[in-house]
């Protein structure tokens, strides 16, 4: 005997959230996948100095987000499943995913809010350091020209600072981009270590958009899930 009344309108409510939560993981999926693939942080976050690899904190989120995404899919389906064969075990199981995946939202969360200034500082750190190896090499061989003109190329900018901006092109013109001009630096100065922060703070703010969305359904989902199992027991007694 199936749910009746108002306990049957929070089984497809419950169906209507999951499918929900099952594409919302499909576009979380969707945008780490495009943050793992965007040209701007792959040709930054792939250069080597030497013996010394850009810093990898961001990717290790991006991994997190991709993992996050393929099981919010697949417990968003066990979720509508369940809600529609009316089975009290895959709605305990579907509850269980539920905290597991909550839980592990806000402790990335945490982990996200902890390191999102590191990340732009570890960045910016090993630009520096390619930024003055280019400036003292005398040759070809030292990569740390080809690490900065990357940097200067994705990013649309030039030096650490505004004034080493300005006065870079003046001593080291091919470390720049090439449309940069000494009278749009005066008037229009770029400054590296700015675009590295909006480029990061940019990426994390979608994150943050999508992470609190998906907390949202999660919560409505659990308390859903444990009201239809209620009413599925009950309605089996009688």
């Amino acid at each position: 005997m199936g749910v009746e009344g108002c306990t049957k309108c929070i089984k497809y409510l419950l169906f209507v959230f999951n499918f929900i939560f099952w594409l919302a993981g499909g576009i979380i999926l969707g945008v780490a996948l495009w943050l793992r693939h965007d040209s701007q942080t792959t040709n930054i976050l792939y250069l080597q100095l030497g013996d010394k690899q850009a810093p990898n904190t961001f990717y290790v989120g991006i991994y997190i987000l991709i993992a996050v995404g393929a099981v919010m899919m697949f417990v968003g389906f066990l979720g509508c499943y369940g809600a529609i064969q009316e089975s009290q075990c895959l709605l305990g199981t579907f509850f269980t995913c539920l905290v597991i995946l909550f839980a592990c939202e806000v402790a990335a969360g945490i982990w996200g809010f902890v390191n999102k200034d590191q990340i732009a500082k570890d960045v910016k750190q090993f630009y520096d350091q390619a930024f003055q190896q280019a400036l003292m090499a005398e040759s070809e061989t030292n990569n740390g020209k080809a690490v900065v003109k990357t940097f200067h190329e994705t990013l649309d900018c030039c030096g650490p600072d505004n004034t080493i901006g300005v006065i870079t092109p003046l001593w080291r013109e091919d470390l720049c981009p090439k449309k940069d001009s000494f009278l749009k630096n005066l008037i229009e100065p770029s400054n590296c270590h700015k675009k590295i922060d909006e480029l990061f703070s940019g990426k994390l703010y979608l994150i943050g958009i999508a992470a609190i969305v998906v907390a949202v359904i999660m919560i409505f989902e659990m308390i859903l899930s444990m009201v239809l199992c209620c009413g599925i027991r009950n309605s089996s007694v009688y």
